[in-house]
């Protein structure tokens, strides 16, 4: 289990952002998401507004999570207040993002299988594609509420 082994008020750079939380949440926030655009877009994208939506939000996310873990492991925070905040208010945006993505995908998974059935290749990615859409979120929720706690350290 990893621990917090900083002082209080501290943001971790270099290889010590995989050793304290929030920050070992990266890694999984990363794989999930990543796995969220590959099952959504190998499946047949009907309908394309809401799929495209949740394909959007995953590729912001995995982007902006990706910048965010560089500018922690290069250290280019320089220990301020305002990148402690700013990384609240960034992950607690991508979790809501994430859950508006998700509560949608999994209104259309439960009508594309109203309409084919539960049998089919298509249904099975993308109930696959929720279950990661939801872990994705919940990671970002779990990480928006150890960075706010980080931030009240500060």
């Amino acid at each position: 289990m990893a621990t917090n082994t900083g002082q209080m008020g501290y943001l971790p750079r270099g290889g010590a952002i995989f050793c304290t939380i929030p920050d070992i949440l990266y890694l999984p926030e990363l794989v999930s998401g990543g796995l969220v655009v590959s099952l959504v877009g190998s499946t047949y994208v009907y309908p394309a507004n809401p799929q495209a939506y949740v394909i959007s939000v995953a590729i912001f996310c995995f982007i902006m999570t990706f910048l965010w873990l560089l500018i922690f492991a290069c250290g280019s925070h320089q220990n301020r207040n305002f990148w402690a905040s700013a990384d609240v208010a960034y992950h607690g945006f991508a979790a809501l993002l994430y859950l508006s993505a998700s509560v949608l995908l999994a209104f259309i998974t439960v009508l594309f299988s109203a309409d084919n059935g539960k049998d089919t290749l298509f249904y099975k990615l993308d109930v696959a594609a929720v279950v990661f859409s939801f872990f994705t979120t919940l990671m970002y929720v779990i990480h928006t509420i150890f960075s706010a706690i980080r931030w009240k350290s500060f």
